[in-house]
């Protein structure tokens, strides 16, 4: 997998429910798996000592790992199964076909059967599922027997047999359980009725049937049957607490290509998903390096292209977020809700989670790239005339509204630059107010880089809302500077940025990577303000304990809180201790001055 790393990619696994692949070093499948949480169990397979000895052969083995994000365990349960059977890897247990999962089939014929199995044929039968578990399809089929009559024989009810009185009525007859469509003593229309009432069930619309279900307890109730009430209760709790639908369901949705896309400045992603009978069997997503303004329309048609050639797809109907021109013999469908739009949703999620994941793997082995992203998406996110490769942002910190400072924090190319933060004692404003303390700052910061024709920044950003933006926008009027650098604010509570000039403030999405940054600015003024403001509050504390001794200066004090490391050991220190660290004389000023205490 070009210049990553195995290593890297196991740290940008995402943490969701889906199936991992491992591929050897002649990028030949191995392993599938399903995991819960994909980055947990694979890492599990690097970190542990494993006793099997095929198990220690196959980590050796494994030169890359892929996986497909999925919404449930079960769909990962599923997704495996189909992938095991599909390509045969050489450690897995190889599925055959006698063991997989069982669907309910109503069959195309007159007077439909509805039966579980684990087959299905083209021959115009409906199939609902796979279900994981027999148990469901059981109590599914229970449930549809306990509403409805259905026939369970195989014979041929044609019209012309039923008419000639080929058919005589069985057990099931006497027992109540069919009502003997062979010896037509029940119409066509009436059981289709049931069949429609039947496949609602299946998809999972339970209205109905729970409206007739709740009637026929109370009924049962009131002739006193107890008993089948209470069988009848159990179903109904079964019923609403079963879920029916999946991600990977309609087996109609087959022979068919899911393709989504997910760009940002630089780059597309773009997954595809090959679907048969409802189920995923291939997943792959494609990265593609924008060269100048493409549009995703054009960028999605150039992929598809591509992809199908490279997997030799032949699908005749493609799954695409918005209409698309592939020429005549392949048709376009955009999904607007069901199980087509679920499935384009789940293709959408897996472009987002491999995006993600390059973005963490370039971070690691490419900064360069990482940071011009960054910088690109912050121009554009922020409407900004240049990329803000410079950025300071200031705050203020009067806890109290004692000693007020304020800070100044610089990062450039989207990181801190400590040896350019500040910090600045408030010098012209009495009290504390923030608005004039800013003013302050702001001018302060930019007349002295002007005087020493330092490089000004791209971007300030300001701790504060309306108020503290319009006092630094004097700063900056003053200096001549106000159509030079952009300057926004960020309130706390909201996050709003606020531009000048502009009464509505700008939201950015909160997972937002210039988002993040501009709050990495401001926590960072933040803590350091608050680091300073600490600083001048100990050393006031100091000077008033200390520094009032006649004799005694800065350096002395720091020198004896070095060695005591508080003022009440310094007052009760003897004059030998104080001698070693201060000399003689100034050990009889300290000693003379708290012996008047």
């Amino acid at each position: 997998m070009d210049k990553f790393t195995l290593d890297i990619q196991l740290k940008t696994l995402p943490q969701e429910p889906g199936v991992y692949q491992y591929f050897d070093a002649e990028d030949k499948l191995i392993y599938v798996g399903k995991a819960k949480n994909i980055k947990k169990r694979v890492s599990s397979y690097f970190t542990k000592t494993h006793e099997n000895g095929k198990t220690r052969v196959l980590v050796k083995k494994i030169a890359s790992v892929k996986h497909i994000v999925v919404e449930t365990e079960t769909d990962a349960l599923l997704l495996e199964n189909n992938l095991i059977k599909k390509y045969k890897p050489r450690y897995n247990v190889l599925l055959k076909d006698d063991k997989t999962y069982p669907w309910i089939c109503i069959k195309n014929e007159r007077f439909p059967r509805v039966f579980p199995t684990r087959r299905i044929f083209k021959d115009g039968s409906e199939y609902y599922g796979p279900y994981t578990s027999m148990k469901t399809v059981w109590t599914l089929l229970d449930l549809i027997k306990g509403l409805y009559s259905l026939r369970t024989c195989n014979y041929n009810l044609s019209k012309d047999k039923i008419e000639a009185g080929k058919y005589k009525v069985c057990l099931e007859y006497h027992l109540g359980n069919c009502k003997g469509p062979c010896d037509d003593l029940q119409g066509e229309e009436e059981y289709n009725a049931h069949i429609i009432a039947i496949r609602e069930i299946i998809k999972g619309n339970f209205k109905d049937s729970l409206s007739q279900f709740k009637t026929q307890m109370k009924q049962l109730a009131q002739d006193m049957e107890f008993e089948q009430a209470q069988r009848i209760k159990e179903k109904i709790e079964v019923l609403e607490k079963y879920q029916s639908k999946s991600t990977i369901v309609n087996p109609k949705i087959s022979n068919v290509d899911v393709f989504s896309i997910m760009s940002d400045e630089g780059y597309a992603y773009i997954n595809f998903l090959q679907l048969s009978y409802g189920s995923i069997i291939r997943s792959h997503t494609l990265e593609i390096k924008k060269k100048l303004d493409e549009t995703d329309l054009q960028l999605l048609e150039l992929a598809i292209t591509e992809i199908r050639q490279r997997f030799n797809s032949t699908s005749k109907e493609i799954y695409a977020p918005f209409p698309l021109k592939l020429g005549r013999d392949i048709m376009v469908t955009v999904p607007k809700l069901g199980d087509k739009k679920r499935i384009l949703d789940l293709s959408l999620r897996n472009a987002k989670y491999y995006r993600m994941e390059r973005f963490k793997q370039v971070k690691i082995v490419d900064p360069d790239r990482h940071t011009n992203r960054i910088m690109a998406q912050m121009k554009v996110d922020l409407g900004l005339p240049d990329e803000p490769r410079h950025i300071e942002c200031f705050d203020n910190s009067n806890i109290q509204g004692t000693n007020p400072v304020a800070a100044c924090v610089v990062f450039k190319d989207g990181k801190p630059s400590k040896k350019d933060y500040r910090n600045f004692n408030i010098k012209t404003v009495v009290g504390p107010d923030d608005f004039a303390s800013m003013e302050e700052v702001v001018y302060r910061r930019y007349k002295r880089l002007l005087d020493e024709k330092q490089p000004l920044p791209q971007l300030i950003i300001i701790d504060g809302g309306k108020g503290q933006l319009s006092s630094s926008l004097k700063s900056l009027d003053a200096l001549g500077l106000r159509n030079t650098i952009a300057i926004i604010g960020i309130a706390k509570r909201l996050e709003e940025l606020f531009y000048p000039d502009d009464p509505i403030p700008l939201y950015l999405d909160k997972k937002s990577e210039t988002l993040k940054v501009i709050q990495y600015l401001r926590n960072e003024a933040h803590r350091f303000g608050i680091e300073h403001h600490r600083n001048r509050r100990s050393k006031q504390a100091l000077n008033t304990a200390l520094e009032t001794i006649p004799g005694i200066g800065e350096q002395t004090v720091v020198a004896l809180m070095k060695q005591f490391k508080s003022v009440k050991r310094i007052s009760e220190a003897k004059k030998e201790e104080l001698e070693k660290v201060v000399g003689v004389s100034r050990a009889q000023k300290i000693i003379a001055y708290y012996s008047k205490k």
